[in-house]
């Protein structure tokens, strides 16, 4: 069971792979969290330090980003470093070269690799071959980086994470996983709320449901989202539509259309909750206007939270 409070130091993950939270203890966990926070009051402050000069982040989309592309450039500039933007289809890689051949390649030229793509297999296999870090910026089985600027904007809100109520609706996604797995693991109540037949993966469910059970939290997964935001301290949704599953959007409407959270369902939890995406969001369909813009919300603290948390990781594994 983890501990409160630990400091951020010694983390040990010096040259390790960031693909997914899982791999992580509750305490660097935790412990990035607090490094992120410490580096997000030190540049408000005005206070610059550039631990990784002369480094250089390579950044592989296969899938279009605003967040995760400006805030991994941003952090590596403001850390003293550059990044590379390396659209797939400019790589030989989007040629039919292998992720293998890519990956020792690149491993030649750059300090570290963020790849954002669809199958998490290539993301495994890329750091198998690499010789350099890498990083998940994104995959249809984890946003690991999401999850911890989630929970910093938790923290900033609400304090100590542990024993807070966190309810996800919507979509068992990547999102979903990563949330559920950090959360778990900091010992928090964690809800999934989902319409039958979109839960989350039943392999990483089974993982959270261990890690809450070694770190004093919680994990239910259920069909009914008026009950499961009963007290909620936080509430979060994301698009019901991920990108490459457009030919499902009709179906999908139909079938989340209970599932969005307004008005109406945040009436049931803490009047002092607050409110969470990761973008981009449609109003309208997982989340109504006024609760996207209501005084509850915290999603552009949250967005702006993906720089402070992603600077933590590169600072710490670089």
């Amino acid at each position: 069971m983890i501990s409160y409070p630990i400091t951020e130091t010694k983390l040990n993950i010096k040259g390790k792979d960031f693909l997914a939270l899982a791999d992580f203890s509750s305490e660097v966990i935790y412990g990035l969290l607090l490094k992120a926070k410490k580096m997000k009051n030190a540049q408000l402050l005005g206070d610059h330090i550039e631990p990784l000069k002369g480094k250089i982040l390579g950044m592989i989309f296969e899938k279009p980003s605003t967040r995760t592309r400006v805030s991994f450039e941003a952090g590596m500039l403001q850390l003293g470093g550059n990044a590379l933007y390396l659209n797939s289809h400019d790589l030989q890689l989007g040629r039919g070269e292998s992720i293998a051949d890519t990956a020792k390649v690149l491993s030649s030229y750059l300090d570290a690799i963020m790849i954002r793509t669809f199958s998490h297999q290539t993301i495994t296999e890329l750091a198998e071959h690499a010789t350099i870090p890498v990083i998940n910026g994104l995959t249809d089985l984890a946003h690991p980086c999401q999850a911890l600027a989630d929970l910093l904007t938790i923290m900033e809100n609400k304090g100590d994470l542990k024993g807070l109520k966190l309810v996800y609706v919507g979509d068992g996604n990547n999102v979903a996983h990563s949330l559920m797995i950090a959360a778990t693991k900091l010992g928090m109540e964690m809800t999934i709320a989902t319409p039958a037949g979109y839960e989350p993966n039943l392999t990483v469910t089974k993982k959270a449901q261990q890690f809450a059970h070694e770190n004093g939290g919680k994990l239910t997964i259920t069909n009914h989202v008026q009950e499961a935001v009963l007290d909620a301290d936080a509430i979060y949704t994301d698009v019901w539509t991920s990108m490459g599953q457009e030919e499902e959007n009709e179906k999908r409407l139909m079938d989340f259309h209970d599932f969005q959270v307004n008005e109406s369902l945040v009436q049931n939890a803490k009047q002092d909750f607050i409110f969470l995406h990761c973008l981009p969001a449609h109003r309208g369909e997982e989340v109504s206007g006024s609760v996207f813009d209501g005084s509850n919300s915290a999603v552009f603290q949250q967005a702006g939270n993906r720089l402070h948390v992603q600077k933590a990781v590169l600072s710490e594994i670089l």
